[in-house]
């Protein structure tokens, strides 16, 4: 296996701005965001198993995910999130392995946004990397980005684990909070450390 490191971070932190500047250098990137959506579109791997589980009314017209419907149903109900969860995690799981193996680059980026949360690819990270910024950005972030009110992001934060928390645990922080040119320097540091990394590993 290439040597992985696992990115991750709250939402609106910056981590798809910064796996897409170590993909600019030369790193693979492996998204379990893009394995879930392909997972959950028409005819996705995952779609017979959700149909079975929540019924037809989650499964939108063209028969992919009814996300936003799935994402209401989720945040209010814990036991509805893990069934969701227990159908999803394993084969995202299962292609990013794959993916990662696959990998020639140097080193693999693996984004996984609730990588501590769930644990589900943990094993697969030689290396654990955060992307960190204020609590007050990741708001101004998500609200632009994904067009959800930002009483739905607060609730999105408090679902993750907590900021300190996850700076706890990590091996590498990357700050977000600098702009984007003082983020692109930090990568560059990182990509230089990552080389030199799997070349000893």
């Amino acid at each position: 296996m290439p040597f992985c490191v696992g990115l991750t971070g709250g939402i609106g932190s910056g981590k798809s701005t910064a796996a897409k500047m170590f993909r600019e250098l030369g790193a693979a990137v492996v998204d379990t965001d893009e394995i879930s959506r392909e997972l959950t579109a028409a005819d996705g791997g995952a779609m017979a198993a959700i149909r079975a589980q929540f019924g037809p009314g989650y499964v939108a017209a063209d028969g992919s995910l009814d996300r936003d419907r799935m994402r209401r149903l989720v945040f209010g109900d814990a036991g509805a999130r893990k069934k969701l969860e227990a159908i999803l995690h394993p084969l995202i799981r299962a292609a990013a392995r794959a993916r990662v193996a696959a990998a020639s680059a140097a080193y693999v980026i693996l984004v996984v946004p609730l990588l501590f949360e769930t644990g589900a690819c943990l094993d697969l990270a030689n290396r654990v990397l955060v992307v960190d910024c204020s609590e007050a950005r990741q708001i101004e972030r998500a609200t632009r980005r994904s067009g959800i009110s930002a009483d739905e992001v607060r609730a999105i934060m408090a679902s993750q684990l907590a900021r300190a928390a996850r700076i706890a645990r990590a091996d590498d922080v990357l700050d977000n909070d600098a702009g984007i040119e003082a983020l692109r320097r930090r990568v560059g540091e990182l990509h230089a450390i990552y080389l030199t990394l799997a070349r000893g590993a």
